[in-house]
Protein backbone atom coordinates (compact mmCIF):
# COMPACT_ATOMS: atom_id res chain seq x y z
CA UNK A 1 0.00 0.00 0.00
CA UNK A 2 1.47 3.35 -0.96
CA UNK A 3 0.95 6.52 1.05
CA UNK A 4 -1.46 8.01 -1.48
CA UNK A 5 -3.86 5.12 -0.90
CA UNK A 6 -3.35 5.53 2.85
CA UNK A 7 -4.41 9.18 2.60
CA UNK A 8 -7.51 8.28 0.61
CA UNK A 9 -8.54 5.69 3.20
CA UNK A 10 -7.83 8.13 5.99
CA UNK A 11 -10.46 10.51 4.55
CA UNK A 12 -13.06 7.73 4.58
CA UNK A 13 -12.03 6.80 8.13
CA UNK A 14 -12.36 10.38 9.37
CA UNK A 15 -15.74 10.71 7.64
CA UNK A 16 -16.99 7.56 9.46
CA UNK A 17 -17.66 5.96 6.07
CA UNK A 18 -16.68 2.47 7.19
CA UNK A 19 -18.85 0.73 4.62
CA UNK A 20 -16.86 2.25 1.75
CA UNK A 21 -13.57 2.00 3.66
CA UNK A 22 -13.87 -1.74 4.30
CA UNK A 23 -14.59 -2.48 0.64
CA UNK A 24 -11.04 -1.43 -0.21
CA UNK A 25 -8.52 -4.28 -0.23
CA UNK A 26 -6.03 -2.09 1.63
CA UNK A 27 -8.40 -1.23 4.49
CA UNK A 28 -7.14 -3.94 6.84
CA UNK A 29 -3.52 -2.83 6.57
CA UNK A 30 -4.62 0.81 6.92
CA UNK A 31 -6.43 0.07 10.20
CA UNK A 32 -3.48 -1.88 11.57
CA UNK A 33 -1.15 1.02 10.81
CA UNK A 34 -3.62 3.36 12.54
CA UNK A 35 -3.41 1.02 15.52
CA UNK A 36 0.32 1.74 15.92
CA UNK A 37 0.12 5.44 15.02
CA UNK A 38 1.40 6.57 18.43
CA UNK A 39 4.88 8.09 17.97
CA UNK A 40 6.74 5.66 20.27
CA UNK A 41 5.14 2.65 18.58
CA UNK A 42 5.90 3.94 15.09
CA UNK A 43 9.56 4.51 15.95
CA UNK A 44 9.86 1.00 17.38
CA UNK A 45 8.10 -0.53 14.37
CA UNK A 46 10.20 1.50 11.92
CA UNK A 47 13.35 0.12 13.52
CA UNK A 48 11.95 -3.39 13.28
CA UNK A 49 11.36 -3.17 9.53
CA UNK A 50 14.68 -1.43 8.82
CA UNK A 51 13.59 2.16 8.16
CA UNK A 52 16.56 4.51 8.53
CA UNK A 53 15.75 7.03 11.27
CA UNK A 54 19.08 8.88 11.12
CA UNK A 55 17.43 11.59 9.05
CA UNK A 56 14.70 12.10 11.65
CA UNK A 57 11.23 10.75 12.38
CA UNK A 58 9.20 13.01 10.11
CA UNK A 59 6.68 11.34 7.79
CA UNK A 60 6.98 8.03 9.63
CA UNK A 61 3.48 6.90 8.69
CA UNK A 62 4.28 7.59 5.03
CA UNK A 63 7.47 5.52 5.25
CA UNK A 64 5.69 2.68 7.06
CA UNK A 65 2.80 2.65 4.56
CA UNK A 66 5.24 2.53 1.63
CA UNK A 67 7.48 -0.17 3.12
CA UNK A 68 6.86 -3.66 1.63
CA UNK A 69 7.82 -5.33 4.95
CA UNK A 70 5.00 -3.64 6.87
CA UNK A 71 2.22 -6.06 5.91
CA UNK A 72 4.37 -9.13 6.72
CA UNK A 73 5.54 -7.93 10.11
CA UNK A 74 2.76 -5.81 11.58
CA UNK A 75 0.60 -8.62 13.04
CA UNK A 76 3.56 -10.07 14.92
CA UNK A 77 4.50 -6.61 16.21
CA UNK A 78 0.95 -5.82 17.39
CA UNK A 79 0.62 -9.15 19.18
CA UNK A 80 3.96 -8.70 20.93
CA UNK A 81 3.06 -5.19 22.12
CA UNK A 82 -0.32 -6.37 23.37
CA UNK A 83 1.30 -9.19 25.35
CA UNK A 84 3.63 -6.64 26.97
CA UNK A 85 0.65 -4.47 27.95
CA UNK A 86 -1.35 -7.48 29.12
CA UNK A 87 1.44 -8.69 31.40
CA UNK A 88 1.46 -5.31 33.12
CA UNK A 89 -2.33 -5.28 33.56
CA UNK A 90 -2.34 -8.81 34.97
CA UNK A 91 -0.18 -7.60 37.86
CA UNK A 92 -3.04 -5.52 39.23
CA UNK A 93 -6.09 -7.28 37.74
CA UNK A 94 -7.19 -9.12 40.91
CA UNK A 95 -6.89 -5.93 42.97
CA UNK A 96 -8.76 -3.95 40.31
CA UNK A 97 -11.65 -6.42 40.27
CA UNK A 98 -11.89 -6.16 44.06
CA UNK A 99 -12.06 -2.38 43.74
CA UNK A 100 -14.86 -2.64 41.18
CA UNK A 101 -16.92 -4.69 43.65
CA UNK A 102 -16.94 -1.69 46.00
CA UNK A 103 -19.46 0.11 43.75
CA UNK A 104 -22.88 -0.67 45.20
CA UNK A 105 -25.17 1.58 43.13
CA UNK A 106 -24.89 2.27 39.40
CA UNK A 107 -26.55 5.66 38.90
CA UNK A 108 -25.41 8.26 36.38
CA UNK A 109 -27.21 10.98 38.31
CA UNK A 110 -29.02 12.11 35.18
CA UNK A 111 -25.78 13.04 33.41
CA UNK A 112 -24.40 11.13 30.41
CA UNK A 113 -21.41 11.72 28.19
CA UNK A 114 -23.57 12.62 25.20
CA UNK A 115 -25.52 15.33 27.02
CA UNK A 116 -23.43 16.30 30.03
CA UNK A 117 -22.68 19.84 28.86
CA UNK A 118 -26.14 20.24 27.32
CA UNK A 119 -27.87 19.20 30.57
CA UNK A 120 -25.90 21.68 32.67
CA UNK A 121 -26.41 24.54 30.21
CA UNK A 122 -30.14 23.95 29.71
CA UNK A 123 -31.11 23.18 33.31
CA UNK A 124 -28.82 25.48 35.23
CA UNK A 125 -26.95 28.11 33.22
CA UNK A 126 -29.84 29.27 31.03
CA UNK A 127 -32.68 28.64 33.46
CA UNK A 128 -31.46 30.09 36.79
CA UNK A 129 -31.16 33.87 37.26
CA UNK A 130 -30.47 33.96 41.02
CA UNK A 131 -26.85 33.46 42.07
CA UNK A 132 -27.62 32.01 45.51
CA UNK A 133 -30.03 29.48 44.02
CA UNK A 134 -27.38 28.54 41.43
CA UNK A 135 -24.78 28.01 44.19
CA UNK A 136 -27.20 25.81 46.11
CA UNK A 137 -27.83 23.73 42.98
CA UNK A 138 -24.08 23.43 42.34
CA UNK A 139 -23.38 22.33 45.92
CA UNK A 140 -26.17 19.79 45.96
CA UNK A 141 -27.71 18.67 42.66
CA UNK A 142 -24.72 19.08 40.33
CA UNK A 143 -22.24 17.77 42.89
CA UNK A 144 -24.22 14.56 43.41
CA UNK A 145 -24.90 14.15 39.69
CA UNK A 146 -21.23 14.58 38.80
CA UNK A 147 -20.26 12.13 41.53
CA UNK A 148 -22.56 9.52 40.00
CA UNK A 149 -21.27 10.33 36.51
CA UNK A 150 -17.63 9.93 37.57
CA UNK A 151 -18.25 6.64 39.42
CA UNK A 152 -20.21 5.11 36.53
CA UNK A 153 -17.61 6.28 34.00
CA UNK A 154 -14.81 4.80 36.15
CA UNK A 155 -16.65 1.48 36.43
CA UNK A 156 -17.35 1.32 32.68
CA UNK A 157 -13.78 2.24 31.75
CA UNK A 158 -12.04 -0.47 33.76
CA UNK A 159 -14.61 -3.22 33.18
CA UNK A 160 -14.40 -2.52 29.44
CA UNK A 161 -10.62 -2.96 29.49
CA UNK A 162 -10.94 -6.26 31.39
CA UNK A 163 -13.59 -7.57 28.99
CA UNK A 164 -11.66 -6.44 25.90
CA UNK A 165 -8.63 -8.34 27.19
CA UNK A 166 -10.66 -11.57 27.23
CA UNK A 167 -11.40 -11.09 23.53
CA UNK A 168 -7.89 -9.94 22.66
CA UNK A 169 -6.20 -12.94 24.26
CA UNK A 170 -8.13 -15.40 22.10
CA UNK A 171 -6.07 -17.12 19.39
CA UNK A 172 -8.40 -15.92 16.58
CA UNK A 173 -8.14 -12.28 17.61
CA UNK A 174 -5.60 -9.63 16.66
CA UNK A 175 -5.76 -6.69 19.11
CA UNK A 176 -5.83 -3.04 18.21
CA UNK A 177 -3.19 -1.65 20.57
CA UNK A 178 -3.51 2.09 20.01
CA UNK A 179 -6.41 4.48 20.38
CA UNK A 180 -7.96 3.63 17.03
CA UNK A 181 -11.48 4.86 16.48
CA UNK A 182 -14.19 2.21 16.10
CA UNK A 183 -11.86 -0.81 16.04
CA UNK A 184 -11.06 -2.74 19.23
CA UNK A 185 -9.76 -5.90 17.57
CA UNK A 186 -9.78 -8.06 14.44
CA UNK A 187 -11.43 -11.50 14.40
CA UNK A 188 -10.10 -13.61 11.52
CA UNK A 189 -8.79 -10.34 10.03
CA UNK A 190 -12.21 -8.63 10.19
CA UNK A 191 -12.25 -5.41 12.28
CA UNK A 192 -14.83 -5.08 15.06
CA UNK A 193 -15.87 -2.47 17.58
CA UNK A 194 -16.94 -4.11 20.86
CA UNK A 195 -20.05 -2.72 22.54
CA UNK A 196 -20.80 -4.02 26.03
CA UNK A 197 -24.35 -3.24 27.04
CA UNK A 198 -27.49 -4.53 28.76
CA UNK A 199 -30.88 -5.40 27.36
CA UNK A 200 -32.02 -1.96 26.14
CA UNK A 201 -34.93 -0.31 27.96
CA UNK A 202 -35.93 1.38 24.72
CA UNK A 203 -36.09 -1.91 22.83
CA UNK A 204 -38.11 -3.48 25.65
CA UNK A 205 -40.54 -0.55 25.49
CA UNK A 206 -40.83 -0.85 21.71
CA UNK A 207 -41.60 -4.57 21.90
CA UNK A 208 -44.17 -4.01 24.65
CA UNK A 209 -45.95 -1.39 22.51
CA UNK A 210 -45.95 -3.87 19.65
CA UNK A 211 -47.76 -6.35 21.89
CA UNK A 212 -50.31 -3.75 22.98
CA UNK A 213 -48.85 -3.59 26.51
CA UNK A 214 -48.49 -0.55 28.74
CA UNK A 215 -45.02 0.71 29.74
CA UNK A 216 -43.40 -1.36 32.49
CA UNK A 217 -43.57 1.40 35.09
CA UNK A 218 -47.25 2.03 34.36
CA UNK A 219 -48.05 -1.67 34.76
CA UNK A 220 -46.19 -1.89 38.08
CA UNK A 221 -47.96 1.21 39.41
CA UNK A 222 -51.32 -0.28 38.47
CA UNK A 223 -50.49 -3.56 40.25
CA UNK A 224 -49.47 -1.63 43.38
CA UNK A 225 -52.56 0.59 43.41
CA UNK A 226 -54.94 -2.28 42.74
CA UNK A 227 -53.52 -4.09 45.76
CA UNK A 228 -53.31 -0.95 47.94
CA UNK A 229 -49.49 -1.01 48.11
CA UNK A 230 -48.22 2.54 48.69
CA UNK A 231 -45.10 3.93 47.03
CA UNK A 232 -43.22 7.21 46.66
CA UNK A 233 -44.25 8.54 43.26
CA UNK A 234 -42.10 11.70 43.61
CA UNK A 235 -38.77 9.92 42.99
CA UNK A 236 -37.00 9.39 39.68
CA UNK A 237 -38.55 6.75 37.43
CA UNK A 238 -35.47 4.55 37.74
CA UNK A 239 -35.70 4.42 41.53
CA UNK A 240 -39.49 4.12 41.48
CA UNK A 241 -39.22 1.13 39.15
CA UNK A 242 -36.66 -0.45 41.48
CA UNK A 243 -38.84 0.16 44.55
CA UNK A 244 -41.95 -1.26 42.91
CA UNK A 245 -40.14 -4.35 41.66
CA UNK A 246 -38.77 -5.02 45.14
CA UNK A 247 -42.02 -4.37 47.01
CA UNK A 248 -44.19 -6.33 44.62
CA UNK A 249 -41.73 -9.24 44.51
CA UNK A 250 -41.71 -9.39 48.31
CA UNK A 251 -45.49 -9.18 48.70
CA UNK A 252 -47.33 -12.05 50.42
CA UNK A 253 -50.54 -11.37 48.46
CA UNK A 254 -51.38 -14.10 45.94
CA UNK A 255 -52.80 -11.57 43.47
CA UNK A 256 -49.50 -9.64 43.53
CA UNK A 257 -47.42 -12.80 43.25
CA UNK A 258 -49.36 -13.79 40.15
CA UNK A 259 -49.15 -10.30 38.60
CA UNK A 260 -45.39 -9.91 39.18
CA UNK A 261 -44.79 -13.43 37.88
CA UNK A 262 -46.61 -12.52 34.66
CA UNK A 263 -44.58 -9.29 34.48
CA UNK A 264 -41.29 -11.23 34.60
CA UNK A 265 -42.67 -13.82 32.19
CA UNK A 266 -43.39 -11.07 29.63
CA UNK A 267 -39.90 -9.63 30.09
CA UNK A 268 -38.30 -13.00 29.46
CA UNK A 269 -40.50 -13.72 26.43
CA UNK A 270 -39.33 -10.47 24.84
CA UNK A 271 -35.68 -11.32 25.61
CA UNK A 272 -36.09 -14.82 24.13
CA UNK A 273 -37.65 -13.34 20.98
CA UNK A 274 -34.64 -11.01 20.66
CA UNK A 275 -32.26 -13.95 21.06
CA UNK A 276 -34.08 -15.85 18.32
CA UNK A 277 -34.17 -12.83 16.01
CA UNK A 278 -30.83 -11.15 16.73
CA UNK A 279 -30.89 -8.97 13.62
CA UNK A 280 -33.92 -7.05 14.84
CA UNK A 281 -32.12 -6.05 18.03
CA UNK A 282 -28.85 -5.31 16.19
CA UNK A 283 -30.68 -3.12 13.69
CA UNK A 284 -32.38 -1.24 16.55
CA UNK A 285 -29.01 -0.70 18.29
CA UNK A 286 -27.51 0.79 15.12
CA UNK A 287 -30.52 2.93 14.26
CA UNK A 288 -30.94 4.36 17.77
CA UNK A 289 -27.42 5.84 17.89
CA UNK A 290 -27.08 9.46 18.90
CA UNK A 291 -26.14 11.83 16.10
CA UNK A 292 -22.82 12.87 17.66
CA UNK A 293 -21.63 9.27 18.02
CA UNK A 294 -23.03 7.72 14.86
CA UNK A 295 -20.95 5.37 12.74
CA UNK A 296 -21.53 2.25 10.68
CA UNK A 297 -18.47 0.27 11.86
CA UNK A 298 -18.65 -3.49 12.29
CA UNK A 299 -19.78 -4.28 15.81
CA UNK A 300 -19.87 -7.14 18.26
CA UNK A 301 -22.52 -6.48 20.89
CA UNK A 302 -22.08 -8.16 24.26
CA UNK A 303 -25.47 -8.02 26.01
CA UNK A 304 -25.38 -8.85 29.72
CA UNK A 305 -28.62 -10.02 31.34
CA UNK A 306 -29.54 -10.89 34.90
CA UNK A 307 -32.64 -12.95 34.12
CA UNK A 308 -34.63 -12.17 37.26
CA UNK A 309 -33.27 -8.69 37.94
CA UNK A 310 -32.52 -6.80 34.74
CA UNK A 311 -31.75 -3.67 36.73
CA UNK A 312 -28.76 -5.43 38.33
CA UNK A 313 -27.27 -6.60 35.00
CA UNK A 314 -24.50 -3.99 35.30
CA UNK A 315 -22.89 -6.10 38.04
CA UNK A 316 -22.07 -8.81 35.49
CA UNK A 317 -19.46 -6.52 33.87
CA UNK A 318 -17.08 -7.13 36.79
CA UNK A 319 -17.70 -10.89 37.00
CA UNK A 320 -14.76 -11.64 34.74
CA UNK A 321 -14.54 -15.37 35.47
CA UNK A 322 -18.21 -15.77 34.56
CA UNK A 323 -17.80 -13.78 31.32
CA UNK A 324 -14.54 -15.42 30.21
CA UNK A 325 -15.99 -18.89 29.69
CA UNK A 326 -18.90 -17.65 27.56
CA UNK A 327 -16.75 -15.28 25.48
CA UNK A 328 -14.13 -17.93 24.69
CA UNK A 329 -16.81 -20.48 23.81
CA UNK A 330 -18.42 -17.93 21.48
CA UNK A 331 -15.13 -17.10 19.74
CA UNK A 332 -14.28 -20.79 19.31
CA UNK A 333 -17.49 -21.26 17.30
CA UNK A 334 -17.62 -17.83 15.64
CA UNK A 335 -18.12 -17.85 11.86
CA UNK A 336 -18.12 -14.83 9.58
CA UNK A 337 -20.64 -15.23 6.78
CA UNK A 338 -23.48 -13.53 4.98
CA UNK A 339 -25.75 -14.15 7.98
CA UNK A 340 -23.77 -11.49 9.89
CA UNK A 341 -24.49 -8.81 7.31
CA UNK A 342 -26.83 -6.18 8.73
CA UNK A 343 -28.66 -3.55 6.68
CA UNK A 344 -30.01 -0.57 8.59
CA UNK A 345 -31.26 2.96 7.97
CA UNK A 346 -30.06 6.11 9.64
CA UNK A 347 -31.32 9.58 8.68
CA UNK A 348 -32.84 8.29 5.42
CA UNK A 349 -29.63 6.60 4.30
CA UNK A 350 -28.99 2.86 4.04
CA UNK A 351 -25.88 1.30 5.61
CA UNK A 352 -24.40 -2.20 5.51
CA UNK A 353 -22.22 -3.59 8.31
CA UNK A 354 -21.07 -6.90 9.76
CA UNK A 355 -22.40 -7.46 13.24
CA UNK A 356 -23.36 -10.06 15.81
CA UNK A 357 -24.61 -10.15 19.39
CA UNK A 358 -23.53 -12.43 22.22
CA UNK A 359 -26.04 -12.76 25.07
CA UNK A 360 -24.56 -13.71 28.44
CA UNK A 361 -27.25 -14.52 30.96
CA UNK A 362 -27.14 -15.03 34.69
CA UNK A 363 -30.01 -17.36 35.56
Amino acid sequence: MNFKIYQQLKKLYQANDFEKLLKDSNSLLFLKIRSIARKTLMVEFANKIGIDLNQGTNNLIEKIADNPKTERVIDEFINAKFQDERRERKKYQDKLISELYKLKIFDWGGLYQNNLEKTIINNYIKKIKNFDILMDKVDNEIHESLKGYVLCSWFNHWTSILIEDIFKEHKRVLPAIGLIKKVDFFVDQIPFDLKVTYFPDGFMATKRRGKGLKPELTELKQIARKNKIKFDSSQKNKFLLSELLARLSESHLESVKKAISNFHKTRWEIIEEAMENKKELIRWLYEEQGERRFDSANRLFLVLIDEYNLEESWKLKRNIDFLEESINSYLNKFKIGDDLKIIFNWQDKKYISISDVLFIIKK
